[in-house]
């Protein structure tokens, strides 16, 4: 129940991808008939990564994954002198790529979200009234998440992409979590570069995508050829490429683009499991509760606190069981520190630091439920009975 970290592989995109990396491997610069397969393959990649995001294929540029895409929209746009606006929940690919911006003299603001209050329905959630207030002259890029990858709340990306095109700034939103989730649509966003990665979607590790609307100047981060139409330079990673291509077209043929938020691959009965884990554990377990419960959320996640239990100590236990879960982001996994994400919706830190977040994949299913209902409860009871954290 961690698929927020990753995904596994889906059968059918694994069996798209063997004979790029068993027969079809030819280099797709180079011009003889291997080449230009392999080169094929990449352009229809192409194509229906476009189609997921309804967008021109000339539009999208493969990358080796999220923080990559996060760190080519944002260095690739900011210039000295420029400011830059975010907010405080954003994957670390943002906010560490942001921070170093900020150490080299570019001014960045650092937008608030709603508090953790268990009926405040715009829990990490950015207000645009006060990204509204944050815009100045010289500011030129925003960079706000579609979905957040702790919590699984929803931004207002729509209303976020007005206000950066009547402020004529550039918007980046990282929809790492939410491709595969919920209808994307980067014209009725109004984003000028959005991003995503395979693993996150039941592709392959190691590659993603960055939607860069036709004339955002974009500078490269790697030099050293002309590929990717110069925004990219590097052999294409073929077999991933077509990987993420054939999980983007199970999206797209899954959702209903005629929604802005529709979810696919059957996620609304996944809801239904996200529900009834959610109502399972709060039934049986004392002084917990959903982090931002009633705020917009992707269907599969919730992230759920447990007083006077430690939580690394929770997640330990869950782990010797088999139940996978996450104290957090994954590229944080070891931290010491509370989730900056619930720090940031003002939860206190004892609560932060006892708070789990479950995803759940396509597949899971209700006995799976039930089983980490059951596993949850006797793990919290028996961590309270020997060893209380806050009591």
């Amino acid at each position: 129940m961690d698929a927020n970290a990753t995904t596994s592989l889906s059968p059918e995109v694994f069996e798209a991808m063997r004979p790029y990396m068993l027969e079809n491997f030819g280099n797709p610069s180079s011009i003889h008939y291997q080449g230009r397969q392999a080169h094929a393959a990449v352009e229809q990649g192409r194509g229906r990564v476009a189609a997921l995001l309804n967008c021109d294929r000339s539009e999208i540029v493969f990358t080796g994954g999220g923080t990559e895409g996060d760190n080519l929209a944002i260095f690739g746009l900011m210039r000295p002198g420029d400011h830059l606006i975010t907010s405080t929940i954003e994957h670390h690919a943002v906010l560490h790529t942001a921070e170093h911006l900020q150490r080299r003299g570019i001014e960045v603001t650092f937008l608030p979200v709603g508090g953790g209050g268990a009926n405040d329905s715009n829990a990490c959630r950015v207000d645009p009234d006060d990204l509204r207030r944050a815009i100045q002259p010289n500011t030129r890029l925003i960079s706000i998440m579609m979905a957040n990858n702790e919590t699984g709340t929803i931004q207002a990306v729509e209303e976020i992409g007005k206000l950066a095109a009547e402020a004529e700034v550039y918007f980046h939103t990282d929809a790492v979590q939410a491709a595969g989730k919920l209808t994307i649509d980067v014209g009725r966003i109004g984003c000028d570069l959005l991003t995503i990665a395979g693993h996150k979607m039941y592709g392959p590790q190691g590659v993603g995508a960055l939607y860069v609307r036709r004339g955002t100047p974009l500078e490269p981060l790697f030099f050293g050829g002309a590929h990717e139409r110069q925004r990219r330079a590097g052999t294409e990673n073929v077999a991933g490429i077509v990987g993420l291509g054939t999980a983007a077209e199970l999206a797209a043929a899954a959702t209903d683009p005629g929604a802005p938020f529709n979810p696919s691959f059957g996620l609304s009965a996944l809801a239904k499991l996200r529900d009834r884990l959610e109502n399972g554990i709060l039934a049986r377990i004392e002084d917990s509760g959903v982090n931002a419960g009633n705020a917009p959320r992707v269907p599969n996640t919730t992230n759920l606190w447990f007083d006077h239990v430690d939580g690394e100590a929770l997640f330990i236990a869950l782990d010797l069981k088999g139940l996978a879960v996450s104290g957090g982001s994954a590229c944080a996994s070891g931290a010491a520190e509370p989730s900056h994400v619930l720090t940031a919706m003002g939860l206190p830190k004892d609560r932060a630091k006892a708070s789990l977040r479950y995803s759940l994949t396509q597949d899971s299913t209700e006995k799976e439920v039930d089983a980490a209902i059951e596993l949850t409860t006797a793990a919290v009871g028996r961590l309270r009975e020997i060893a209380p954290a806050y009591a």
